[in-house]
């Protein structure tokens, strides 16, 4: 039995790779570790509908602010992924079989919780012949009935391996907001993210705009893995010519020795400059700070997003 708590079992596929030095961080990516309250019963909750969420698994540097203010994000479909990206802390390896129950449990904590906005993300699936795109879509419908006022944002995987028709089922579940990360410039690819394919995920979002001209599209990277700014800069243009909406720029942080080397610590004045260069390409909405994540004040920002479309419109 493998244990997930151990990178050797986390992680088998990086097992053989040679140890990278992890840097210091500097002051400004530094957080306290989680003790209140409110973290410890969004806990509590979590524990007892006996779901996984991707603060945990991923090790997401903000999950005490999060937790401590009622947010988390739902991790479905299990908490081991058929894929290996060397930047992830996600369980690499065979997959167990989608869990019936669990898009009514997700719905039930989602009411518990009393969630404005919830962030709903999964493992890659390549196991699955719709790549887990209708287990999204009955999650999206459970949260719908559960708690109807709710606004949900889904972070997907790539269907990459997947027949158009899953990306379809999943629009048309209807979330408020669609993201999927293209997470590092192409040229990093073979090496941060291989098992995935850049244009093919610029192209997913692109697609889901033409399904639903509507829906709000979302996509971030980290920046810190090798990258140069010019290249940042041209992602930005991919995302705009797919239409995104929404640009989320954070700080790589790495998770175990056995994964991607931090190449370097982006200053806040660089991210600021991104944050400056991404509004004036068009996006409707740019998170770009060392500790931003793709689900971080997720429900602020959606406000924000949806406020600044109205504005766009002339409707504000």
């Amino acid at each position: 039995m493998r244990d997930l708590k151990l990178p050797e079992g986390r992680h088998p596929e990086k097992a053989r790779r040679p140890d990278q030095a992890q840097p210091k961080k500097p002051d400004w990516i530094r957080v306290k570790a989680p003790t209140s309250a409110g973290y410890k019963a969004t806990r509590d909750i979590l524990k007892s509908n006996r779901l996984v969420t991707v603060c945990e698994e991923a090790g997401c540097p903000n999950v005490g602010e999060c937790w401590s203010q009622g947010h988390a994000t739902m991790m479905i479909m299990g908490e081991i992924c058929t894929r290996g990206c060397s930047f992830c802390n996600v369980a690499t390896g065979r997959p167990d079989a989608l869990d019936v129950f669990e898009p009514g449990r997700v719905a039930h904590a989602v009411e518990t919780l009393g969630l404005k906005h919830v962030v709903i993300t999964s493992v890659d699936r390549d196991d699955l012949d719709d790549g887990g795109a209708e287990h999204f879509a009955q999650t999206i419908r459970a949260v719908r009935h559960r708690a109807p006022d709710t606004t949900i944002e889904i972070l997907t995987p790539d269907f990459l391996k997947c027949a158009p028709a899953a990306l379809e089922k999943v629009v048309e579940a209807r979330p408020d907001v669609f993201n999927h990360n293209l997470e590092t410039v192409p040229g990093l690819y073979p090496t941060v993210r291989p098992g995935a394919r850049y244009f093919h995920s610029l192209r997913l979002l692109q697609r889901v705009k033409e399904l639903d001209p509507a829906m709000f599209t979302k996509s971030g990277i980290m920046v810190g893995l090798g990258e140069e700014a010019q290249q940042v800069r041209q992602v930005m243009d991919d995302m705009r010519s797919a239409d995104v909406d929404f640009l989320t720029i954070g700080q790589y942080l790495q998770p175990t020795p056995k994964h991607h080397r931090v190449d370097r610590f982006v200053t806040p004045e660089e991210f600021k400059a991104y944050e400056t260069a991404a509004y004036g390409k068009g996006f409707l909405m740019v998170s770009a700070t060392p500790l931003t994540r793709s689900s971080y004040h997720a429900g602020d920002d959606f406000a924000r997003l949806r406020a600044a479309r109205l504005e766009k419109l002339g409707r504000a």
